[in-house]
């Protein structure tokens, strides 16, 4: 039976990973080799293989994908970099609310894939997170978004502005309200400070927050069922932390800056 290119790349690990090293520029075989971890014996029919269905070209010892293996591998990279992101936590990703996150950002939720999903010991689960209190006070900015009120931020956000952090907070309606009720001088004098940008997003966030500053990005999901649960994703990639940015910016926009604690401009 006649295999398919789709059969050619994907039935075989070594093709697919052949394929992918590739894409960066020609390839010595020994180099191929020692990247794969495998013989020449072993290899040397897969190889034939990419070549008798012109995905890939050799002369000497070296190898190259050919313009048709050039056009396939630049749409199938995102597609295994993707996959490969959710089978690392296919449990957590597949039971979570994603409709938060706009489409430009989840085509790129691969660069994700360093974070880790954190569950918090049952004492900690009312805690903020121990990362991100270590680190915000000492990085340039902080950006965060909040579904929730806790009694602690008011003197985490103080903490922030005594050590020149710019912060970046957004949050919606209820969470402004709590504010008002329960901490109202604290936040008059936070917004006496020109580092402190305050945000409400009259919209639904249908995920529970992030937080992102110079070392750390930390989200929190719901489950798909609306359900709150305590565990989070933890970052401390470049690649994520830009991600984490973008997520928070792409709020920013639709979001009402706060001027006075009982005023919205």
């Amino acid at each position: 039976m006649k295999k398919t290119l789709l059969d050619v790349i994907f039935a075989s690990d070594k093709r697919k990973c052949v394929l992918l090293l590739l894409q960066d520029g020609t390839k010595e075989m020994e180099t191929i080799l020692t990247s794969l971890e495998t013989t020449r014996q072993a290899l040397l029919p897969q190889m034939k293989i990419l070549e008798e269905k012109y995905l890939v070209s050799h002369y000497d010892d070296a190898y190259e994908l050919t313009p048709i293996g050039k056009l396939i591998v630049d749409d199938m990279a995102p597609l295994v970099t993707t996959t490969e992101f959710f089978d690392n936590n296919t449990d957590y990703w597949g039971t979570r609310k994603l409709d938060f996150i706009p489409p430009h950002l989840l085509k790129s939720i691969d660069k994700l894939r360093e974070c880790k999903v954190m569950t918090p010991p049952f004492v900690d689960i009312y805690k903020l997170n121990d990362e991100i209190l270590k680190t915000s006070p000492i990085s340039k900015s902080h950006y965060g978004i909040v579904t929730y009120y806790h009694p602690l931020f008011p003197q985490f956000l103080s903490n922030m502005i005594s050590n020149n952090v710019n912060v970046y907070l957004i949050v919606p309606q209820p969470v402004l309200d709590g504010f008002r009720t329960e901490h109202s001088k604290q936040f008059e004098k936070l917004m006496q400070s020109e580092l402190f940008h305050f945000y409400v997003y009259v919209g639904n966030l249908s995920f529970v927050g992030l937080a992102c500053n110079d070392y750390y990005f930390m989200m929190r999901l719901l489950k798909s069922n609306g359900e709150y649960d305590t565990k989070y994703v933890l970052c401390d990639d470049k690649e994520a932390l830009e991600w984490g940015k973008g997520l928070f910016e792409y709020y920013l926009k639709d979001s009402t800056p706060i001027t006075e604690i009982y005023k919205i401009l």
